[in-house]
């Protein structure tokens, strides 16, 4: 018997932790039948699918920014939906199929790091950012083999997916939305996958300065002139949270990239 109950364990797949051990909202999350591949309140982490992984033949991966926590993961920083990782990863599914309803895609929103609590020293140096890539390539090479794979990093977590795509070959596809910096001069620095850049006019970010001093500063902003990415539009993108909103041309324009289209460019 313990013999046949130790292969079982091994042909078992392994399950998230029971929504016992979840206090709060994290036990909805996982009784309302939520895919999660990671939900780690201790670390502070959550990874969710939205679609079906396993025969999808293109996967777009969110990479969230500067003060999202597990708690904003459904709320959105501040309680502002469009924040919210797991929102924005609907927003951008229902896209896709919108634009090909036939299409086998799937979207996952990945908290799979921590990222600086605010705007103090930690958000305008590497140094986390660098620990958030290696999580990402790891994980990135843990995906189905054969999808196209899309990252997409919203203002610090293109810094992330900046410093992951060297060592992941296989990535088609960069876009950075809202960036401070992915901690290169250029596009061809960044492994070979073609590189895309929205800038809101308003957008914050465009304050911050372009530096890199070792670890200090984030390197040039995509969106800049000779950085070699290919310029996105964002009509109807409101500030710094906006580009991923439903109506928004970035948004659009996105669900084209990881479709394999040709998107809209700004002009």
């Amino acid at each position: 018997m313990r013999i046949f109950l130790a292969l079982l364990l091994l042909v078992l797949p392994v399950p998230v932790p029971s929504p016992a051990r979840h206090p709060g909202p994290y036990a909805s999350w996982l009784r309302s039948g939520r895919h999660f591949l990671t939900l780690d309140p201790a670390a502070g982490t959550a990874v969710e699918v939205i679609g079906e992984l396993a025969t999808a033949d293109r996967i777009a991966v969110i990479v969230p920014g500067v003060g999202t926590e597990l708690r904003d993961f459904d709320r959105g920083l501040g309680g502002v939906t469009r924040r919210a990782p797991a929102m924005q990863a609907r927003t951008v599914y229902a896209a896709l199929l919108a634009a090909d309803s036939r299409a086998h895609v799937a979207v996952i929103a990945w908290l799979g790091y921590r990222p600086p609590a605010g705007l103090g020293p930690a958000a305008f140096s590497d140094g986390v950012a660098r620990r958030g890539a290696s999580a990402l390539t790891a994980f990135v090479r843990s995906l189905p083999t054969g999808a196209d794979v899309t990252l997409i990093g919203h203002s610090y977590g293109s810094t992330v997916i900046g410093l992951a795509a060297p060592h992941l070959p296989a990535v088609d596809d960069l876009v950075a939305l809202g960036s401070p910096g992915m901690d290169v001069e250029r596009a061809d620095q960044l492994g070979g996958a073609r590189v895309w850049s929205a800038l809101a006019p308003d957008d914050w970010i465009r304050r911050v300065p372009q530096l890199k001093l070792g670890h200090l500063g984030l390197g040039r902003r995509p969106s800049s002139p000779g950085f070699g990415a290919i310029a996105l539009p964002t009509a109807g993108v409101g500030d710094h949270d906006g580009y991923l909103c439903p109506g928004s041309a970035t948004l659009t324009a996105v669900a084209a990239v990881v479709l394999g289209r040709i998107p809209a460019v700004a002009p």
